[in-house]
């Protein structure tokens, strides 16, 4: 379905006699080379100097893939933006941090290379989806982990990240284990204390515990599904520890959404969050 979208943007192009964007797939950002260390690149035909779109998927650290994307390529590509989905490596074949390691490195092949594809690797985006979203606002806040890739934390223009649960994951596995224990459920076999360590580790897989003034932190437009009670407290724990630093940063609750519709949704027209988005990035990169 979601293949289906991206051939069908793309034979429009073709129809209307629009330059069709150059595509390369299944580029590998790590070696040896492994289906789950690839990225994809969407630019704008005849591109230079475009900024550029850094995309994680969600799936709970433990599924999902850069494929998932729906709308998202045409979208960025009309608006001049270079797209560029990334997969990594899941729990519990690989630690959290090496998860957040990869996102890293994948963002480091993109500083390095992605001036081949008409990309400024000076105006780069990170955004991402669900656990992607907590990928991005941690690599956006605690930057090490893209420094040490060879990315400047001033190179990071703008960090949109959408309906995570785990800016603060201290926070989120008292309030989930509160509710489990109130609800007399069991706790599950792979929770977020399984996937992202003891205490110590959750602290610092937590964005909001690198978040200090000063600090050269980029921007911030965080999304959010308005009625859900997880996702939308820890957007607004993110949000007012970004505000507190002196960070600019802005949130967003979509009405009428869900946590998959909020993602599925990014590119279409009349969809709010998207206009929100397009207009985040324009005033970033004035």
């Amino acid at each position: 379905m979601r293949r289906n979208m991206l051939l069908l943007f793309f034979a429009t192009m073709i129809v209307t006699g629009q330059p069709a964007p150059r595509v390369e797939r299944n580029i590998a950002y790590a070696m040896p080379r492994n289906e789950r260390q690839l990225l994809d690149v969407f630019a704008p035909a005849g591109a230079a100097k475009a900024p550029v779109v850094v995309w994680v998927h969600g799936g709970g650290w433990m599924r999902g893939s850069k494929e998932e994307v729906d709308h998202k390529p045409k979208a960025f590509v009309e608006k001049g933006c270079v797209f560029v989905p990334v997969n990594y490596r899941f729990v519990p074949q690989v630690r959290m941090e090496e998860i957040v390691r990869d996102v890293a490195k994948a963002t480091g092949w993109v500083h390095a290379n992605i001036a081949r594809y008409g990309g400024d690797p000076e105006r780069i985006f990170l955004m991402g989806h669900s656990a992607g979203a907590q990928l991005a606002a941690l690599l956006c806040t605690d930057t090490r982990y893209i420094e040490a890739e060879g990315v400047p934390r001033e190179h990071i223009r703008g960090c949109v990240p959408l309906d995570g649960d785990t800016y603060d994951v201290p926070l989120q596995v008292a309030t989930s284990t509160a509710r489990r224990k109130s609800q007399k459920q069991p706790p599950p076999k792979m929770g977020h204390p399984e996937k992202f360590g003891n205490a110590a580790q959750q602290r610092e897989l937590s964005a909001v515990n690198h978040i200090a003034p000063m600090r050269g932190i980029a921007p911030f437009l965080i999304l959010h599904v308005a009625d859900h009670t997880d996702t939308s407290a820890q957007a607004h724990r993110l949000w007012a520890a970004l505000e507190m630093a002196g960070v600019k940063a802005k949130i967003y609750g979509a009405e009428g959404s869900d946590h998959m519709k909020l993602d599925r949704d990014i590119g279409l027209a009349e969809d709010r969050s998207t206009a929100l988005l397009f207009a985040f990035l324009q005033e970033c990169l004035r």
